[in-house]
């Protein structure tokens, strides 16, 4: 075996199926019985379920690189694989305590419905706009499928993507800027000051002033430039095409198969031990579980140089979450959309647990998702794992908790207790414990300006890292584009060249 992934979410998935697609021999070692970490879907009773993300930008288009700059999308094109989706728009709305309002793909009728609220802050927010969609227009130039994290990605982006560098100069002091600094440049209406916060909290979990602004540029880019789909089948169609394409190309998935221990000998990898006693050699071991667990559960404090291991478990961390999945009649829900943010209380930071909910109604696109007649609901919100203890009380302070949720939901569907007919709730240990995410964890909360993600090397030779807690760090593209990173890492220039030639059709620059 060339090389060992621990676990299955889309930053492991993504780095084992391109380095198949590259021809090394990779096997992906999931404790799960279900392959896709905070993507996976699962199902009860005839509903399917996200269990995490539902949001997606340029998952479908038909000209590749030059429509989406989706790092998922540009594997998947070299993975040979496809993927159905649903175009919707309007993306969402936004219920605040003032009250509700729709959230357009496209620019120009989000302004108008901007417009409605604050006519001033409209013309704010298109200023904003223009100052970081130059951004995104620069980065479209340079696929993700292109980008290492060592020093040879320079000779890769100098002789195919010149121009695009060239057209990305003027926009570097944004490229570590916060939304925040660009926000504060243009923006004084503090109703859109709130809904750029809240957009950026959506993304990161962190506000405007801790969110790096070309997250923001993608997303306003993508979603606005190429559009928001959702995938046929639920979150689990994605995990389904990647798995597909990592054993297309000759790479393995084992599921329900626990790594214990990362093996080292002399500072470098040997391979994995297994909860079962057996031992699996490689001289690559990629972890896809974050930091956290990477360095306290599969790694022993000698492994690693003390000062790597305290700065990696000091790292800041976004709470976890409560979660409700439920299953519902949809008899007389009429011209319901699919996505909906709930903020109850405008007193209360947007970050406070509990303040701000998100609501994912998928099965208004994707009508196979429920049994007829009914829907599937997932909604959740911020949780602190502090505090939580499988005892006595437990299911009553789920209960509890699940009230701000309900709440929430009460806003788009005002009976819905009356329709429940499946109920699920989560709390941070059972994000923990299927997930096996140190205190069910969002991710690092590395805010801009005060650090930055690491990358996917270590100091252990033959040890590298993918996922969240890796750069660019939190979300489904950016997940992703730690997988190529770390791929493309791993192997020479040349055959990194050769599939953007041959595979993924873009031009080489002659310089």
């Amino acid at each position: 075996m060339d090389v060992i992934v621990i676990g299955s979410g889309i930053g492991g998935l993504t780095a084992a199926a391109l380095l198949a697609r590259y021809g090394k021999r990779v096997i992906v070692c999931e404790s799960h019985t279900i392959a896709g970490g905070a993507a996976h879907s699962f199902r009860r009773r005839g509903f399917e379920f996200d269990s995490g993300p539902s949001f997606y930008c340029g998952l479908n288009d038909d000209g590749g690189l030059a429509q989406s700059l989706n790092p998922v999308k540009q594997v998947l094109d070299v993975l040979e694989e496809s993927l159905a989706t649903i175009s919707y728009d309007p993306l969402g709305h936004y219920h605040f305590p003032e009250g509700s309002f729709p959230v357009y793909s496209n620019a120009e009728r989000y302004r108008q419905e901007l417009s409605k609220i604050t006519p001033e802050g409209a013309e704010e927010f298109q200023q904003f706009e223009k100052r970081l969609l130059p951004l995104y227009d620069a980065m479209r130039g340079i696929p993700s499928l292109a980008l290492r994290s060592d020093w040879q990605v320079i000779f890769l982006l100098m002789g195919r993507c010149l121009p695009a560098l060239i057209k990305m100069l003027p926009h570097l002091p944004l490229v570590q800027a916060s939304v925040g600094s660009v926000m504060d440049a243009t923006v004084k209406d503090p109703w859109i000051r709130r809904l750029i916060d809240l957009e950026c909290f959506l993304l990161s979990g962190l506000k405007a002033h801790g969110t790096i602004a070309p997250e923001v540029a993608f997303m306003l880019g993508e979603r606005s430039r190429v559009g928001v789909e959702y995938p046929v089948g639920g979150s689990g169609a994605i995990i389904k095409a990647l798995v597909s394409g990592l054993e297309r190309w000759g790479g393995k998935l084992r599921l329900g198969c626990h790594v214990e221990q990362i093996l080292v000998s002399s500072g470098k990898v040997v391979g994995v031990k297994f909860q079962n006693g057996e031992i699996l050699k490689a001289p690559t071991v990629i972890s896809n579980a974050s930091m956290w667990d990477t360095c306290t559960n599969l790694l022993a404090p000698q492994d690693l140089p003390a000062s790597f291991r305290q700065a990696a478990l000091a790292t800041p961390l976004v709470e976890s979450f409560m979660h409700l999945h439920l299953g519902i009649k949809a008899d007389g829900l009429k011209d319901l959309t699919g996505h909906h943010v709930v903020v109850h209380d405008l007193h209360q930071d947007i970050t406070v647990p509990g303040n701000t909910c998100m609501i994912s109604i998928p099965s208004v696109w994707d009508s196979n998702l429920a049994p007829v007649g009914h829907h599937v609901v997932h909604t959740y919100t911020l949780e602190p794992y502090a505090g939580w203890e499988r005892n006595q009380g437990y299911e009553a302070k789920k209960r509890e908790k699940a009230e701000t949720l309900y709440r929430a939901l009460s806003r788009v569907i005002p009976d819905i207790r009356e329709r429940v007919v499946l109920e699920l709730i989560g709390t941070p240990l059972t994000h923990a414990h299927y997930l096996r995410r140190y205190q069910g964890t969002y991710g690092p909360a590395i805010a801009a300006g005060k650090g930055s993600f690491p990358n996917t090397h270590t100091p252990i030779k033959g040890l590298y890292r993918v996922g969240d807690s890796t750069m660019p760090g939190i979300g489904v593209p950016a997940v992703a584009a730690s997988g190529i990173m770390c791929a493309n890492s791993l192997v020479n220039v040349g055959q990194i060249g050769e599939l953007l030639d041959n595979d993924y059709h873009f031009p080489k620059l002659e310089v």
